[in-house]
């Protein structure tokens, strides 16, 4: 009788600690997965201000920079960035639409990054325009002798994998995060023996 009794309070003080434990692991992959994706962001906003690649032509050169070779891209990081942040307060059903949004991110950053390498002479036409006071798609294109790129633009493409895996990452165990603080949830305040008379949120 005293084994079953000794059995049944250990068991009782077990449960606390292992809830415990489950929490912090839960906090722990929260922060972390909030951290990965806004750091992912600002490392992609940061390639937008570096050279993607320098434009020889016959009489000058012409540095192209990310936030004019994939003018997309810094919207795209700054989306990332208030993705990261709108994590840290939402609940479950709405982080499961943000992982779903970090996934299309991820892509969209690769897929305009890829287009931007695969033909520089379309985002920098108008660079070309303002140096040389030459128009038009096909002449300024003419107008290029080579093309020297640099890392940047592949670094985007593989941040843009890792946002787009982080965004997987996110949706896979999004059921086992803790839920937002209790000041970002709505209170309900009601008699304690009776109907409430009403509600304020």
């Amino acid at each position: 009788m005293n084994d079953q009794v000794t059995t049944d309070t250990a068991s009782t003080e077990q449960q606390p600690v292992d809830d415990k434990t489950r929490l912090a692991r839960s906090r722990r992959l929260r922060l972390t997965t909030i951290v990965v994706i806004g750091v992912l962001a600002g490392l992609t906003l940061i390639t937008t201000t570096q050279t993607w690649w320098t434009l020889h032509l016959a009489t000058r050169s012409i540095a192209i920079a990310g936030s004019v070779a994939g003018q997309a891209l810094t919207a795209l990081s700054l989306c990332g960035l208030a993705l990261a942040a709108a994590l840290s307060i939402s609940g479950p059903v709405f982080r499961f639409i943000l992982g779903l949004l970090q996934l299309l991110l991820g892509f969209a950053v690769v897929f305009t990054t890829v287009v931007a390498l695969a033909a520089p002479a379309g985002p920098s036409e108008n660079a070309i325009s303002k140096a040389t006071a030459i128009e038009g798609a096909e002449a300024t294109a003419a107008l290029i002798r080579s093309v020297a790129e640099t890392p940047w633009g592949f670094v985007a493409i593989v941040l843009g994998v890792l946002s787009f895996l982080a965004g997987v990452w996110r949706l896979l165990p999004f059921r086992v995060w803790p839920t937002a603080s209790r000041k970002y949830q709505a209170v309900g305040f009601a008699p304690a023996n009776g109907p409430p008379d009403c509600v304020v949120y």
